[in-house]
């Protein structure tokens, strides 16, 4: 009953090269991971990394690997042999994946000039994405059918082709810990792309050589295959199956990247655990075929679907957050993420597994005879179809519609409907009592599963991976998931109120944050003599931004968020210390990806200030890099002036060398502005210029003075920076005198991101102080920077020598 109706077998099929065919399989998934993880670093370069944006690069990328599993097997006819159709395929990845590392940057240039904000421009990306990946996505989507020819659809036929697919995930996991632990952090993505192109090149050398040896005879013609109705509840069950996989994918890398520390690192381990439960998944349930029957497998492996994603559900609500472990007891990167892993492995394993499971069990209950690439093609295009809804659905709508917790409740009874879809037909047919009566308790269990879902604690929606450790040292008042982050307003002990962006600190009203977060507003705008326009990348609390509006010169204050909610957040509990800044009629506010709207706007500014997440956080990297400091600098006006926040806290001096020679590559006269805490570095403030920078000291003190910047200086007073001395005299050092220093550093550039993978590893890491005394051994009084009377000059160089000990 419903097992797989035998064929004979293809006439060249030859049993012995199927170990052979099946590592060539492991090495060509090895180099699409490659290929996925260079292209999507590519294209937040082009296209943004709003969840939009990446949203439409996942469908597009799914899109074509649905495409060519249902196109191959219509359009191209079962007389070449399979080998050699897999061969050329594998040419085919390999030219387009050189293809793309050459023209991805030449179409964002020719994308950047035509596009603008808004619907428009997502339509627009969505067209760069196609463009970009669909070609290549095309042909990988095509090699798992072409090579079904050569096998047989019974079930021994189609166990091997389950194996076949398990062996493209397990090369696809050890592709993403190759590229993301290895070829990326050293390398860069060109060298990434070589060595994807290589794999690609040897697969098809090695397949070509084996179709020699192997001959295949042309088939007699197969009359044209339709679904039997009774066939299109496995389609609908594996396409449900590919739904939840990805929606789970979405909601609990969002939900583990806050308790891990969303790194480059953190995104990579989520990524392999999926795969390696795939792989493991497809090849147990291929080698368990031949003892089960496939349809009735099938459903029954949805309802253990549904027990494994409520068991991951509550593993990382109520479970995984409150082990008691200190993430900061080793330095060491390497012991932390093996306790990542072994987390991850912990709760997403089963479902994983599952996943895997559902695929061959989905090809030997739809196998019916006839062309086995037609069998794998739309069992393929089903499963991936529904991976491309559900990847949409739960990043771009559900997710923000309804949070994390109502999210994770549909995934619980996505499998549910899948089980029924299939097992219902079945206890119809056998008219089981006890069949109806399991599959009616199942679906009860289901819904009150559903229904008990926990929402993670705020606490780790407000510290991430530092929860243990600030447990019940603050008061949570508010949580929020956007479409982009999540976010958390606390009260910490001392009263001070917290801004809390995916699991980090991003703002407060402690002294020290005030004082960084107005240092970047009004450092620029007083050196600058008349500032009439600003951008303002990021929002936060608004402080920063908040500042502009004091300056009497000021008109236009742009802001660039990336995160709806953030703004509307902010304004509720942060609007005395931003000065209600989004109410001001100067202030336009432009939600979109930062690097985009520089690269796109036509609009040049007087001051762009710059406070982005932690460089460690998956995709910043694209806002502290060379090109984009360029395309900073051509954004400004003449005498514009430019300001850049750079952490030393959880950080080490290869990242900080990095981060501040990367700007001072874009802006050589360039210079350093210090937020220190109790004498010891916090965290910094690069300042750039075209020209070179010239400050008049007594000048802006005498602005300061007038009654139209009162509120300025009190602004400044407030952070314990009286006078325009105390401003300067944070002063840190320049790129001239920091040259010793910074030799040797590592830039930040669009082809590598490397600041990623070097802050990624340094963020257990709390050496600001040394970090700081060492760039301060640099620092001499700049007689070129400062015009002074005498007067103020010795006050400012002692107010900079008190300031280090001097």
């Amino acid at each position: 009953m419903n097992k797989a109706a035998p064929i004979q077998a293809s006439p060249g099929a030859s049993p012995r090269f199927l170990p052979a065919l099946l590592i060539l399989f492991a090495a060509s998934g090895c180099a699409a991971l490659i290929y996925e993880i260079v292209w999507y670093q590519l294209l937040q370069l082009v296209i943004g990394s709003t969840a939009v944006s990446l949203g439409v690069l996942l469908a597009t990328f799914m899109g074509g690997l649905c495409l060519g599993s249902i196109g191959l097997p219509r359009y191209l006819r079962p007389g070449r042999h399979p080998l050699r159709v897999y061969a050329l395929l594998e040419v085919g990845i390999g030219a387009c994946g050189l293809l793309a590392l050459i023209g991805m940057p030449l179409i964002g240039g020719i994308y950047s000039s035509a596009v603008g904000h808004g619907f428009p421009s997502i339509v627009l990306r969505a067209v760069v994405c196609a463009i970009c990946l669909m070609p290549p996505t095309i042909l990988m989507g095509a090699s798992l059918p072409a090579a079904a020819r050569w096998v047989e659809t019974t079930l021994k036929g189609v166990s091997w082709l389950g194996l076949l697919y398990g062996g493209n995930t397990a090369g696809a996991v050890f592709g993403c810990l190759l590229a993301g632990f290895y070829l990326l952090r050293v390398y860069d993505m060109a060298t990434a792309t070589f060595v994807a192109a290589a794999l690609n090149a040897g697969v098809a050398l090695t397949a070509w050589l084996l179709a020699a040896r192997s001959p295949h005879k042309t088939p007699p013609p197969a009359p044209v295959e339709i679904v039997p109705a009774g066939y299109w509840p496995v389609y609908v069950a594996i396409a449900l199956s590919g739904a939840g996989a990805l929606g789970a994918e979405v909601v609990w890398t969002r939900l583990l990247g806050l308790m891990l520390g969303a790194t480059v690192y953190t995104f990579a381990i989520i990524l392999t655990v999926f795969l390696v439960g795939l792989g493991i998944g497809s090849a147990v349930g291929a080698a368990l075929l031949r003892n089960l029957r496939p349809r009735a497998a099938l459903g029954g492996c949805q309802l253990l679907l549904v027990l494994a994603v409520a068991w991951s559900a509550y593993q990382i609500a109520q479970s995984l957050p409150f082990w008691p472990i200190n993430p900061f007891l080793s330095a060491s990167p390497w012991y932390t993420l093996q306790l990542d892993m072994a987390r991850c492995f912990w709760a997403v394993l089963p479902a994983a597994l599952l996943w895997g499971a559902s695929f061959p069990f989905a090809l030997a209950a739809a196998a019916q005879g006839g062309d086995p690439a037609r069998l794998v093609g739309r069992v393929y295009a089903a499963n991936t179809a529904g991976a491309i809804v559900g990847a949409l659905t739960f990043s771009a709508i559900l997710v923000p519609w309804l949070g994390t917790r109502r999210s994770e409740g549909l995934l619980i009874l996505i499998p549910l409907a899948g089980a029924l879809v299939v097992l219902a037909p079945l206890v119809r047919r056998s008219r089981s009592q006890i069949g109806a009566a399991l599959l009616a308790a199942s679906a009860v269990a289901a819904l009150f599963l559903a229904f008990n879902v926990s929402d993670v604690p705020g606490e780790l929606i407000a510290y991430g991976r530092r929860m243990m450790i600030t447990r019940n040292s603050s008061e949570i008042l508010f949580t929020a998931e956007g479409i982009n982050s999540s976010i958390a307003i606390s009260r910490w002990s001392d009263g001070a109120v917290q801004f809390h962006v995916s699991g980090k600190v991003e703002a407060s009203t402690e002294p020290y944050d005030m004082r960084l977060q107005r240092m970047l507003g009004h450092l620029p705008a007083l050196i600058h003599p008349a500032p009439r326009s600003v951008l303002v990348v990021g929002f936060g609390a608004g402080v920063t931004a908040g500042t502009f509006v004091l300056h009497p010169t000021i008109d236009r204050i742009v802001i660039c968020e990336m995160e709806p909610v953030i703004p509307r957040t902010a304004k509720i509990y942060f609007h005395e210390q931003h000065y209600d800044v989004l109410d001001d009629p100067r202030t336009h506010v432009v939600f979109d990806d930062a690097r985009h709207y520089v690269l796109t706007t036509p609009e040049k500014f007087d001051i762009i200030t710059s406070d982005p997440i932690h460089p460690f956080v998956k995709g910043s990297a694209t806002l502290y890099s060379k090109e984009y400091f360029e395309m900073v600098k051509e954004k400004l006006n003449p005498g514009g002036v430019v300001t850049q926040w750079v952490p030393l806290y959880e950080s080490d001096a290869d990242t900080v060398k990095s981060e501040i020679a990367t700007f001072f590559d874009a802006f050589p006269n360039g210079t350093i502005w210090a937020n220190e805490l109790s004498g010891g570095g916090y965290d910094l403030v690069l300042l750039g210029q075209a020209e070179p920078t010239r400050i008049d000291v007594d000048a802006i003190q005498h602005r300061l003075d007038q009654p139209d910047y009162a509120r300025v200086a009190q602004s400044i007073q407030e952070v314990g920076l009286g006078s325009a001395v105390d401003l300067f005299a944070t002063y840190a050092g320049r790129a001239s005198d920091l040259r010793p220093w910074l030799l040797g550093a590592e830039l930040n550039r669009d082809g590598n991101l490397r600041l990623q993978y070097l802050a990624g590893m340094a963020l257990n890491n709390n050496r600001e102080g040394a970090i700081y005394s060492e760039m301060l051994n640099y620092r001499v009084y700049p007689e070129d920077l400062f015009t002074a009377s005498e007067q103020k000059k010795v006050e400012l160089m002692s107010a900079m020598h008190a300031s280090d000990g001097r």
